[in-house]
């Protein structure tokens, strides 16, 4: 079998990329793991782990989410390609169930359930995954057909808790961004690996795929520029956010029966995300766009309305309470 370590230059370019999002400071023990992988046994995945095991320390997981008659032997393959690197490897079975966000979606919230299941338990401070910039123009492709605003439109965060509840608990990080699937492919080919081919990704079943097929098909949509946007629009996003808190430290008051907002002159986005925010932290709601909006042109037209479970009422002081329990007929 081949050399499994990448080319020098590629591990420089991978270390720095990774510099950027997690800090390695101080450095680990010996013996000490402190970052995951999040192994599926596909190209990119395993690129991932040939990179990060020749740059430091690592563990990797393999979340068998039983729905295809070979998921089990493909995680074993999986492992086997970890030991080989000498990379400490276990398998975690899960069970996933075709819900509200489709099958797809249950796949992903059960894989990041159990890794974080697993991060916390081995105390890691980071789990990597493979997103790459080929993922990152697809998700922005089928986010912009579906009509999202700038928050969705910044695509596949490059870092971010992986418990969104616990923000100080272990990071999910994409240090791939920046790279094209060709690239991961190739260095998979040079160590002599056979990587694991899911199905579902060549399905007609699902978005992704006809994503992938029209950037294939478009050789001007280059996936590095959508990186490139997507970090621009995450600053701005980032940006308005800040705003937003300020916005809120002078016009919302929480009353004795609900929350007030003076909207004044704010912009229309700052008083949105604002809402957005009232919504979430004081009526555990969370209001589609569209809903949002039009009450936004209710209240600001005077008017009263209902969203969620939220009661409302417009003039120069918009009110808000929690709306009366439904009475059972």
């Amino acid at each position: 079998m081949p050399s499994a370590a990448p080319d020098p230059a590629l591990l420089d370019r991978f270390e720095r990329d990774l510099g950027r999002l997690i800090s390695p400071d101080p450095p680990p023990s010996e013996g000490e793991f402190r970052t995951g992988i999040a192994l599926s046994g596909g190209p990119d995945s395993l690129a991932l782990l040939l990179l990060a095991a020749a740059i430091g320390p690592v563990k990797a997981m393999t979340v068998d989410h039983g729905l295809r008659a070979d998921s089990a032997s493909e995680a074993e393959t999986a492992g086997a390609a970890a030991r080989w690197l000498g990379v400490p490897h276990e398998i975690m079975k899960v069970s996933v169930r075709d819900g509200g966000d489709g099958l797809q979606g249950e796949a992903r919230r059960a894989r990041y359930a159990a890794l974080g299941d697993w991060a916390r338990r081995e105390g890691l401070a980071a789990i990597l995954t493979a997103h790459h910039a080929d993922d990152q123009a697809e998700t922005m492709l089928m986010r912009l057909s579906r009509g999202a605003g700038l928050s969705g439109l910044t695509g596949i965060r490059p870092v971010r808790p992986l418990d969104e509840t616990d923000p100080s608990g272990p990071l999910l990080v994409r240090p791939l961004l920046g790279w094209r699937k060709v690239e991961l492919e190739a260095i998979v080919t040079v160590a002599g690996i056979e990587p694991a081919r899911d199905p579902s990704n060549y399905s007609d079943r699902f978005d992704r795929t006809a994503a992938r097929a029209l950037l294939a098909a478009t050789p001007w949509l280059d996936p590095i520029r959508f990186s490139s946007s997507a970090g621009h629009l995450r600053d701005a996003d980032e940006a308005l956010e800040a705003l937003t808190g300020r916005f809120l430290i002078d016009a919302l008051s929480v009353t004795e029966v609900g929350v007030e907002l003076t909207p004044g002159g704010a912009p229309r986005e700052i008083v949105r995300r604002g809402l957005r925010r009232m919504f979430s932290g004081h009526f555990d709601a969370h209001p589609d766009g569209p809903g949002l909006d039009r009450l936004m042109a209710t209240l600001a037209a005077g008017g009263t309305g209902m969203l969620g479970p939220v009661l409302a009422k417009g003039g120069p002081i918009w009110t808000f309470r929690a709306a009366p329990p439904r009475r059972s007929v």
